[in-house]
């Protein structure tokens, strides 16, 4: 269980939605931009490396270009490690789809583009900080070429890695040695007896 502590305390999601105080009110959350950032800076000021992931929606009912900015400054302050990115969809029988304000889809569609592109930019800035570092990588499964096995870090990251089946469930120390967009690429630290 102590190993796998180190796994689990370095990352966390943390949901935000959007950084539009205004929207977030409409979205009836509880918290402001403001506060949600001084959060994660308390967390960061306790454990500087932690991967932060989140949740964001675009095209919410009433999200102007301002509201949608806000987004994008909020996501450059913070700096994700990953992140899941929606277009808000109307859903017949909930407040949101009686609110004025509807975002046509051409802008939801462009909104998104440009948030995934600076998400993208952030979580392979992350990936690339992690190349050349050890990390203990828990094996889950077989990967798709013969011999290796792919596994999570302890941020979360897939790691593919040449090694024995025999490691599937173990926590191995892995040298990273490529970054890519959705996984790193490693060696095994210690070569398997």
């Amino acid at each position: 269980v102590h190993r796998l502590q180190d796994l689990v305390r370095s990352s966390l999601h943390r949901q935000v939605q959007v950084g539009s105080d205004k929207i977030l009110k409409a979205m009836n959350r509880a918290h402001t931009a403001e506060s949600y950032v001084r959060v994660i800076e308390k967390i960061r000021a306790a454990r500087p490396d932690i991967a932060i992931s989140g949740d964001f929606i675009v095209g919410f009912p009433g999200e102007r270009d301002a509201d949608f900015e806000a987004t994008l400054q909020l996501v450059r302050e913070v700096g994700y490690a990953s992140c899941f990115s929606f277009k808000y969809s109307r859903r017949p029988g909930t407040p949101a789809a009686a609110m004025p304000g509807q975002v046509a889809e051409a802008v939801k569609d462009e909104r998104l583009a440009r948030l995934n592109a600076l998400l993208d930019e952030q979580r392979m800035a992350f990936n690339a900080a992690t190349a050349g570092r050890v990390v203990n990588v828990l094996f889950e499964k077989a990967g798709r070429q013969a011999g290796q096995l792919i596994g999570k870090s302890p941020y979360l990251q897939a790691v593919h890695v040449t090694a024995p089946d025999r490691m599937l469930g173990q926590i191995v120390p892995v040298r990273v040695e490529t970054a890519h967009q959705n996984s790193l690429s490693g060696v095994l630290e210690l070569e398997p007896a």
